[in-house]
């Protein structure tokens, strides 16, 4: 099978939609299609290019395989909703152009995040006759309103209503959690050409380790009960919490709060975390991939992390898959919803309140003194993250693309768990 896949994020860049694509893609080409992926020069979070990338028209690479076509794009931070927007639509126009120059695909998939993308896609798909896929990541624009990025008005529904265009005139669609097929069919999107392949993790890459010696030097970290939020600072995450909740906790001297990553709130969260004298809390700059499993193994507790709106009741941070292939244990503080869901079928950690610093100071002491109740957590973990594993969530996408491509994408709520 020939596959077209358009996404804005792709490695080096290490967010979750980035990840997910990339490492899925990998075990496609290995079980014989030929995988095209259209993104941008690498710049996400910080708008900076990384090293040895242009922002060009045009550039090619091949990735363990996978064949990349990068296009040119308006770069910037991730901060501001203008120069995002420019962003976006940028890559929306240049992903869809550099789609026309490519040899006809069987199919075309585009991811949300950002929703622009999968504009993009489904006017490739239209242009080269071939059927659309829309893989739904995040609920957008409803997850923009619920962080305050956009007000409800005018705008908003004129993106909502070319929203479920697009899922109306997909082949078939993706979601990510259930709650996120329940949404769509609730607005009248036919449940059966809807999947639901859960997020998941490439096990073989992470894995129980002591932690690293160099690194807990580095950070000041030695003998320390260390909570470990890992991933993108930014507006849907409400971190402020965690600096309130580090202000409960400054009287205990071993506990620290580890941030690692960047987004448009880190800036403002180290600059709060200095003005209220917060010793407990220690920023990391974001980590290449590869060093991933050195950054967590310095962690007791993996901390995920949401803002307190009903729209994230539905999301599934990938970085619990990531904790439960190390065998850390998750403190969840986020709406009730799928995530604590999962926490609980699988006994693999505990979820506290959204934007509820007692409740989350209370929960690190709680996992501090009990050394018992984390090990096992951490032996539930493990065996549980097989069960998330990214090659059978690939497995999972290629039953959707062929269903698709055999013009029955009608028939891809069948693929649901």
């Amino acid at each position: 099978m020939k596959i077209l896949f358009i996404t804005e994020n792709f490695p080096p860049e290490t967010n979750a939609a980035a990840t997910r694509v990339y490492e899925r893609a990998a075990y496609w080409v290995r079980w014989g299609h030929h995988v095209t992926v259209i993104t941008s020069a690498p710049n996400f979070p910080l708008g900076k290019l990384f090293p040895g990338y242009a922002n060009r028209w045009r550039q090619t690479e091949d990735m363990t395989g996978i064949r990349v076509v990068r296009v040119k794009t308006y770069i910037t931070p991730n901060r501001g909703v203008v120069r995002r927007t420019l962003d976006f639509t940028s890559f929306m126009a240049s992903g869809f152009a550099a789609s026309l120059f490519e040899d006809k695909p069987d199919l075309v998939c585009a991811t949300s995040p950002q929703f622009f993308a999968a504009v993009a896609g489904w006017a490739s798909g239209a242009a080269l006759g071939v059927p659309f896929v829309f893989e739904l990541g995040d609920l957008w624009p409803a997850s923009i309103a619920a962080v305050g990025a956009m007000r409800q008005g005018f705008l908003l529904r004129q993106i909502e209503r070319l929203e479920l265009s697009l899922y109306r005139s997909s082949a078939a669609i993706v979601a990510l959690t259930p709650a996120f097929k329940e949404n769509l069919t609730g607005r009248g999107i036919a449940g059966g050409k809807i999947a639901v392949v859960l997020n998941g993790v490439d096990v073989w890459r992470y894995g129980p380790r002591e932690r690293d010696p160099g690194l807990a030097g580095r950070w000041g970290l030695d003998g320390r009960f260390v909570v470990g939020y890992v991933g993108t600072h930014g507006m849907a995450h409400g971190l402020v919490n965690v600096l309130d909740a580090a202000e409960r906790l400054r009287e205990a001297a071993d506990v620290r709060f580890l941030l690692v990553g960047a987004g448009a709130d880190r800036d403002g969260l180290i600059a709060e975390a200095g003005r209220r004298g917060l010793d407990n809390v220690v920023f990391m700059p974001p980590q290449p991939k590869e060093s991933m499993p050195a950054v967590w193994s310095l962690c007791d507790v993996a901390l995920v992390h949401l803002k307190n709106s009903p729209v994230f009741a539905g999301v599934i941070p990938s970085k619990i898959f990531e904790a439960m292939a190390m065998g850390l244990p998750v403190l969840l503080a986020a709406p009730d919803g799928e995530a604590g869901r999962i926490l609980e079928a699988d006994g693999a950690g505990m979820r506290v309140p959204a934007e509820d610093p007692a409740a989350l100071a209370d929960a690190v002491v709680r996992l501090k003194s009990d050394g018992a109740g984390r090990r096992a957590m951490a032996k539930r973990c493990l065996a549980a993250a097989g069960l998330h594993s990214r090659e059978h969530q690939a497995r999972e996408m290629i039953r959707v693309f062929e269903l698709a491509a055999a013009g029955r994408g009608g028939e891809a709520g069948a693929v649901s768990p």
